[in-house]
């Protein structure tokens, strides 16, 4: 019987060496064993001893989900620290409020955060420090206080938008009434668990919420899981991410399953299908499960074949989209609870669903509707009240919580979800009108992106208004509204709506519409107060903090002259407004001419245009592939390199004991410069490396352009099998697509390979250098390994005398001392750098 959540750490050390915790970290991929979460986190608690935390003092966590995000967290619980969690996207003065409030002792920090912000902590260090400081101590030791199931183990804080933030308190009470009838539960199936070991989660709700707690390092540890933590919320990577680490499980909040369930329309639009689609899903309501698996199959392999559920908290799931995913034969769970109840009050069963229902109460914890039809719960995963008294709970007679929440329960016991009490529209008449339903109507309809139902005044009283976001912002709203109120009862009807201007609403980073927020807008809309409705939009917003300034920008300003944004800033915004939308942006389509106008109609379409595709062979790092790379290396390509030019080779000393993956940059010759260079590296690079060569060149020989003939598709698929499989090469795209070669470069990377580059993009023309393109500073940047520099010497003379073999010490390979770069370093003075190191070889 568990006293406090601490008792996880010994199921931790329990599990030793197996994966517990993985991240990403800039384009590599890394990984935490169980047993070493568990040494952190007890090495941690001995630190906080030594610096003079106490128990009950508080601990600011302000930083990304990563595994040391985890072991910080339980080292301060083990020390009796109270957790204060702050989402990496809340403001400095939202920051300040709090610090106010709870008077932190330590601030521990991301690298993607202001940690210098006013009125923090005196005692601030870099979360990633955690480990180091953790290794003084010993892995096994933890500290001396006494930890007991009232004791606080944080402080969560909601609101904060407008008034003083509230910080409900959370105990080990709280978190274990809510973790133990889990546990129970999960015991009766553990052994069907073995036949799909391990089950993987991946997890893309932010730790400074307690669902994001319980689904991403609670829950997962009760069945020996793995947990994979990502921050980009692009669907492509989402999807990619699900089948090359073979998720079982993807833990999101429903707005990501909306952009998931988009992208999967659009790409059967794409490719002409959506009518036979949408067809064969209306037609699958009544199928089997296998049945919907095989007729879906192809979506089924796009996410991998391990991948089965989805697990939806933070929000009220859009019925459409459940529905959507279902008949697709995935299963998708959902949860109902808040803050104040250590997250859960009921939840779906894996195997015994209830459709559009958010479960039945969880054992031990008591649910039941006022005569009003609010949700009341009573338990001991309730929270004893807000942090020193700021506020009161709201409760009823013998220790009812009141939700806030309308529901409604059938006779099984299923809980029902129908809206927040304060959002209910009392109209004239006395009728009540829960939003809810008029944005599920709304939202069924293929036009809409997205909707929000806030209340306004009528000539009879309060009447609801639509606020829609358009898929196309060219759409007519009349038949959209039209068809949506033949589905609503009368008094239910719309009679006014709004077309939203900006590709989403303002939403709190659990994707929640913050309709208070909203309703100001809107009001000074419509009522003409065009200094009232002037903001700076989230386009603008990503803008200027990557240009450094977007005053006076407006829709016919472009990326390069405009805002000063070079290509490495126009990827660094592509992504930042794919996190943003959750959407896909074509990146071909983004140039150093395109304008703010042409990207928010972009965003509007998610991107209509098919995207560049270029080919990333995974099965070139595979058995057998890489042993016959091996042998046809030694046996044919050495031997015939070293006949045609036998190198003289400097600076090998440089590299003899680096050890790991690298990358390797050089100077671009001749179409011979790769093999010249591995014949000069230790034999341990030659059976390792993969290359990176013009991505446009690889595309054209795999996905040949509209019209070439049978016999030159055969000849370019030829080169591209041979070339790809003898040499381990990838495409690296001088114009587009980058980003996926980059990511390419990180999994290669990740499966032991380093990985050589030609940073010039082309050959030299007359001898001297070209500029290296601003791409290389990226891919240093994200992979964060040693970078060595080499230089080819005398083989451009060769080229110009066109002489096919060269004497003996007439060509020379350099190779440099290898540099290393923060993964916080301008990539732009990564670039200048490497340039130079090669250059003065």
């Amino acid at each position: 019987m568990r006293r406090t959540i601490i008792s996880l750490l010994e199921d931790f050390a329990g599990r030793g060496r197996a994966t517990a915790f993985a991240y990403q970290r800039g384009l590599r991929t890394l990984r935490w064993s169980y047993a070493e979460v568990a040494a952190t986190a007890c090495g941690f608690a001995r630190e906080l001893e030594a610096r003079g935390i106490a128990k009950g003092d508080r601990v600011l966590i302000w930083a990304a989900n990563s595994p040391v995000w985890v072991a910080a967290f339980f080292g301060c619980a083990a020390r009796g620290a109270i957790i204060v969690p702050l989402d990496r996207e809340s403001a400095p003065d939202f920051i300040a409020r709090v610090q106010k409030q709870v008077e932190a002792k330590m601030l521990l920090y991301g690298p993607d955060v202001d940690s210098a912000l006013a009125g923090a902590p005196s005692l601030r260090l870099p979360l990633e420090d955690v480990p180091h400081m953790a290794a003084r101590h010993p892995a096994d030791g933890r500290s001396s206080v006494e930890i007991d199931e009232d004791d606080t183990v944080e402080i969560i804080f909601t609101s904060g938008t407008t008034a003083a933030p509230k910080g409900v308190v959370i105990t080990h009470r709280n978190l274990l009434a809510n973790l133990t009838p889990l546990e129970r539960e999960i015991q009766r199936y553990l052994k069907w668990e073995r036949l799909v070991h391990p089950i993987r989660f991946l997890t893309l709700v932010p730790l400074s919420h307690v669902f994001g707690q319980l689904m991403g390092m609670l829950v997962p540890p009760l069945l020996g899981g793995e947990v994979f933590f990502q921050d980009s919320l692009s669907p492509s990577e989402i999807i990619s991410r699900t089948r090359r680490e073979r998720i079982s499980v993807i833990v999101a909040v429903p707005r990501l399953l909306d952009a998931l369930r988009g992208k999967v329309e659009g790409d059967q639009m794409a490719q002409g299908r959506s009518d036979a689609f949408q067809r064969k899903l209306v037609a699958a309501e009544k199928w089997s499960t296998l049945r919907k698996w095989w007729a879906f199959r192809s979506i089924h392999r796009q996410f991998g074949l391990k991948f089965w559920a989805f697990i939806s908290g933070g929000a009220t799931l859009n019925e459409a989209t459940e529905t959507f995913w279902q008949r697709l034969g995935f299963a998708v769970l959902q949860g109902y609870g808040m803050t104040e109840t250590a997250s859960l009050v009921s939840v779906n069963h894996p195997f015994k669903r209830s459709r559009r229902s958010i479960g039945k109460t969880l054992p031990g914890q008591e649910v039941r509707l006022d005569a009003n039809g609010e949700i009341l719960v009573r338990g001991a995963n309730v929270s004893p009240g807000y942090w020193r008294g700021e506020a009161r709970l709201s409760t009823s007679g013998e220790g009812w919580l009141r939700t806030g929440d309308i529901g409604e329960m059938d006779a099984a016991g299923n809980l029902y979800f129908k809206g927040r009490k304060k959002e209910v529209i009392v109209t004239g008449a006395g009728l009540n009108i829960y939003p809810e339903d008029l944005e599920a109507a709304l939202n069924r309809q293929p036009e809409v992106r997205a909707s929000a139902v806030i209340p306004i005044d009528g000539a009879h009283g309060p009447e609801p208004l639509a606020v829609l976001v358009l898929r196309d912002e060219r759409a007519a709203p009349e038949p959209i509204i039209r068809r949506a109120n033949e589905t609503l009862a009368q008094y239910q009807q719309i009679r006014r709506w709004l077309v939203w201007p900006e590709a989403d609403f303002p939403r709190t980073t659990t994707g929640k519409i913050r309709k208070r927020e909203l309703a100001e807008m809107v009001q000074a809309r419509l009522s003409g107060d065009a200094q009232g409705t002037r903001r700076l939009g989230p386009l603008l917003e990503i803008v200027s903090r990557l240009s450094g300034n977007a005053s006076g920008a407006d829709q016919s300003s472009n990326l390069s002259t405009s805002l000063n944004l070079d290509s490495l800033g126009r990827v660094e915004l592509l992504s930042a407004l794919e996190d943003r939308y959750g959407i896909d942006l074509d990146e071909a389509s983004f140039t150093a001419d395109t304008t703010l106008g042409e990207i928010e109609q972009m965003i509007h379409r998610s991107a209509a245009s098919a995207a560049t595709q270029y080919p990333y062979p995974e099965w070139t790092q595979r058995f057998p592939v890489t042993w016959l790379r091996l042998v046809v290396y030694y046996l044919v390509l050495l031997p015939i390199t070293r006949i045609l030019c036998w190198t003289r080779v400097e600076g090998r000393q440089n590299v003899a004991h680096l050890r790991g993956p690298a990358i390797f940059v050089a100077n671009h010759i001749t179409m011979f410069d790769h093999a010249l260079i591995l014949a000069a590296l230790p034999g341990r690079f030659k059976k390792s490396m993969a290359i990176a060569m013009d991505g446009e060149r690889v595309r054209d020989w795999r996905y040949p352009p509209a019209g070439t003939r049978w016999f030159a598709r055969l000849l370019g698929l030829a080169q591209y099998v041979l070339v790809v499989a003898l040499f381990n090469v990838f495409p690296l795209p001088r114009k587009s697509g980058f980003r996926r070669s980059f990511a390419y470069a990180g999994e290669s990377m990740d499966r032991g390979y380093s990985i050589m580059v030609f940073p010039e993009g082309k050959r030299t023309e007359d001898g001297r250098m070209n500029p290296f393109m601003g791409g290389i500073g990226l891919l240093t940047r994200g992979l964060n390994v040693p970078v060595v520099p080499v230089r080819i010497k005398g083989l451009f003379e060769l080229k110009e005398e066109r002489r096919h073999f060269a004497p003996p010490g007439r060509v020379s390979v350099i190779i440099g001392e290898p540099l290393r770069f923060g993964d916080t370093e301008d990539a732009a003075h990564i670039t200048k750098e490497l340039e130079r190191r090669v250059a003065a070889l």
